[in-house]
């Protein structure tokens, strides 16, 4: 199984990025996917998920109106798309799936199977 997150980079603060994910080893349309973010000395964090249709995404609280997680089963990708971005913004980014019976387990790390090696957003003042 692998996960390929792309499209991370250097932003102006108020630009914005859409971040990638190729997935591959295992049957895309049945996994739940997340998007997770860890800052220099912090913790990772959920940033949102999305289930097997695509349809009624969830994103962490502080995040709503700015970040939009989409998918496309035939390319057996997920997105991130990122607008407004914030100083604070600044982490690398993970991908992750996940086989969970409701969406409730796909929205904390403990839920995830399988992780993408991350991409860096770094956010300039």
């Amino acid at each position: 199984v692998q996960l390929q997150a792309s499209g991370g980079g250097l932003v102006q603060a108020g630009g914005s990025l859409k971040l990638s994910c190729a997935v591959s080893g295992l049957t895309f349309s049945s996994y739940a996917m997340g998007w997770f973010r860890q800052a220099l000395g912090k913790e990772r964090e959920f940033v949102g998920a999305i289930n097997w249709s695509g349809k009624n995404p969830y994103y962490r609280e502080s995040l709503k109106g700015r970040f939009t997680i989409s998918r496309d089963n035939d390319k057996n990708s997920v997105y991130l798309q990122m607008d407004s971005l914030r100083p604070e913004d600044t982490a690398v980014y993970f991908c992750a799936a996940a086989s969970v019976p409701t969406m409730l387990q796909a929205l904390g790390a403990q839920g995830y199977q399988y992780w993408g090696q991350g991409t860096l957003v770094t956010v300039s003042s």
